[in-house]
């Protein structure tokens, strides 16, 4: 289970007791310690570009140095794709690119020391994976898109063929996401859990409308992937309840800021 950080500059993390075991540097941030306001108070870390947010660019570069700053990794560059909830995996070069250059994915997969993947978001579930050695590691950005897209399994995939790493020495941490009781969806939405063998992780019973666990979602396409259920950290946090701590897409009606899921190769 995710554990809460408070660091000593104000910044409030969630971290995975599994990937600190490994020393591998990561985080899911939360709305706190960061110096946006209004709607986007405090720690906002969207795109302004992509996310159409209207917090200042020198706002959102400051939470950033925070967060990393928070980390102990101000040295690291920050990697990032343009995010269009696809399950597409983006393996960055070593020195990363401009944002407005990045190339359209969902995923990033690494083993070069000094970069910072991050994935952003108010709502989809964030992913962290690594090597047990901590020399590859991965971010994923699930929005439900991208759960039936197989985001999450084909980053696996992508550090398999890539690099060589075994999905039985895969770590993977997911992130606070919406959840089970506030993800309502239509009925299309959810014939596309079913095309996706994801029938299980509909609830069609309790509520009036169908409504989806995307936590779970990503968890059984992990294990079906070959990771380990020991070897899955995950949270009981949801971000549409807990406002406190997180944006919201959905609860916020898409005046809101976002929230990141950041991981580095082991220092």
């Amino acid at each position: 289970m995710l554990v809460r950080q408070e660091h000593d500059n104000g910044v409030v993390t969630y971290q995975s007791p599994l990937l600190m075991d490994l020393s591998v540097p990561h985080a899911f941030s939360t709305r706190i310690g960061g110096i946006s306001k209004g709607p986007y108070a405090s720690l906002n870390l969207g795109e302004l570009a992509k996310d159409n947010a209207t917090d200042a660019n020198t706002a959102v570069a400051e939470n950033y140095r925070r967060l990393r700053e928070a980390l102990g990794l101000t040295r690291h560059a920050r990697s990032v794709v343009r995010q269009m909830h696809t399950g597409e995996v983006h393996v960055p070069p070593a020195e990363p690119v401009r944002p407005q250059d990045c190339p359209v994915a969902d995923a990033l997969v690494t083993e070069h020391p000094g970069l910072l993947l991050a994935v952003r978001v108010a709502d989809c579930v964030p992913v962290l994976l690594a090597e047990r050695s901590g020399r590859r590691v991965a971010a994923v950005h699930a929005g439900w898109r991208g759960v039936v897209a197989g985001v999450a399994p084909n980053a696996v995939g992508v550090m398999r063929e890539r690099f060589g790493v075994l999905p039985g020495d895969l770590v993977a941490a997911i992130g606070p996401c919406i959840s089970l009781r506030h993800f309502e969806v239509g009925p299309e939405v959810a014939d596309q859990f079913r095309g996706a063998d994801l029938a299980e992780v509909i609830d069609e019973k309790s509520f009036a409308k169908p409504h989806v666990d995307l936590q779970r979602s990503v968890r059984l396409q992990l294990r079906r992937a070959g990771v380990a259920e020991a070897a899955i950290d995950g949270t009981d946090r949801c971000t549409f309840e807990h406002a406190e701590e997180f944006f919201s897409h959905r609860r916020d009606q898409g005046v809101t800021g976002r929230l990141a899921a950041v991981i580095a190769v082991q220092g």
